[in-house]
């Protein structure tokens, strides 16, 4: 469909919420003439200008569709279309079905990226956020991931698996430390960085002590056992992309799927959880643990990695790391707010993590 490549698109004040360019709509009309649909109306549903991605909901005579443009490389996004049908022929999970073109393909090229139309689940609601909800999410998030077990990729696609760069990913978080301190003395009249340069004083030791506590776990055994016998993760599991439908709960959006230790998506819900709370609670991860081990069970030797990743100053981490690019705007006062919400959350994290470290031991799992 010709030589136009699709790149990343600026949004500002002259553009709308859901801008698209008129060349990349003019490119979902023609990838649409592949598919045996009568499309009536579509209405962009979401964007991402700075990767070059777009949602568009259908209108057609056989239902609501979503049509979508995948940002990532070709053969990754292979990788995740793979899995999507995967899930859905071979293990019946609860994920929106893909859309044949005519001629019996997943998707479309055009313009450098891979272009899909699957199923428009609904009605779809979040589910509450509250413990109940929460424990809906991880049930159905250990469902995922046990559904998910034995995909194989299709054979021109890119294995995506992050199972065995646990190491490289805590060296980083460890030396993305220094580099914060250094901003941090370098833009010393900054309002955020007395504030960044404690936080980095506190999290620099516990992910030390994360590195040497993965590195003295199982983790080396159990990534040993390969990336299909683990399967996938979601990496951007939470309230919007799990929400309850007629026939139970569905999980959308499985554009970033890669093989990993499952417990990975579930130590980013429960430590993502944890920051809304702006505490950390016992009974929450307690419960969060349990309802994900009643779908997808946990062995003492996944639940001692679970234990270490939480350890890791992942909130601050995900939240500072970006202070790199222009420190200069970024560390402000709403930064140095920011900074001091994490550090007295991370104050409640500890005695937490001490209470229940020691609850699978002597737990058996099939």
């Amino acid at each position: 469909m010709g030589e136009l490549i699709i790149e990343p698109w600026i949004v500002d004040e002259t553009t709308h919420d859901f801008f698209v360019p008129e060349y990349i709509e003019n490119l979902a009309h023609q990838v649409l003439k592949h598919y045996d649909l009568s499309v009536r109306n579509m209405q962009i549903i979401t964007t991402k200008p700075d990767k070059g991605g777009a949602i568009w909901k259908l209108d057609t005579k056989s239902g609501p569709k979503s049509l979508k443009l995948l940002h990532r490389r070709p053969t990754r996004s292979l990788f995740s279309l793979g899995a999507q049908e995967y899930l859905v022929d071979v293990q019946a999970a609860r994920v929106p079905p893909i859309i044949k073109t005519k001629d019996g393909k997943n998707f479309v090229e055009a313009g450098g990226k891979l272009w899909f139309v699957a199923e428009w689940i609904e009605p779809l609601t979040p589910v509450s956020k509250d413990l109940e909800g929460a424990k809906q999410l991880c049930y159905a998030l250990g469902e995922f991931h046990r559904l998910s077990k034995g995909y194989v990729p299709p054979q021109n696609a890119e294995i995506a698996s992050r199972l065995y760069k646990w190491p490289k990913t805590y060296e980083k978080v460890l030396k993305k430390m220094d580099w914060l301190r250094n901003i941090a003395k370098a833009y010393s009249d900054m309002p955020a960085s007395s504030h960044l340069l404690n936080g980095v004083e506190k999290f620099e030791q516990q992910a030390i002590q994360s590195i040497n506590s993965l590195n003295q776990s199982s983790y080396y055994d159990l990534v040993q056992q390969g990336n299909a016998y683990w399967g996938l993760v979601h990496q951007d599991y939470g309230w919007s992309n799990g929400q309850m439908g007629k026939n139970g709960m569905w999980i959308i959006d499985l554009d970033g799927v890669a093989y990993d230790l499952p417990i990975r998506d579930l130590r980013k819900l429960i430590s993502g959880t944890m920051a809304d709370l702006m505490k950390w609670d016992t009974t929450w991860v307690r419960e969060m643990i349990a309802a994900y081990h009643e779908a997808n069970p946990i062995s003492p030797q996944l639940y001692e990695i679970l234990m270490i990743d939480l350890s890791l100053p992942n909130e601050f981490y995900k939240n500072l790391k970006e202070a790199v690019y222009e420190p200069e705007v970024f560390l402000n006062e709403q930064t140095a707010q920011l900074i001091q919400t994490i550090i007295e959350t991370d104050q409640s994290k500890w005695p937490v993590l001490n209470e229940i470290k020691d609850d699978w031991k002597g737990v058996k799992t099939k």
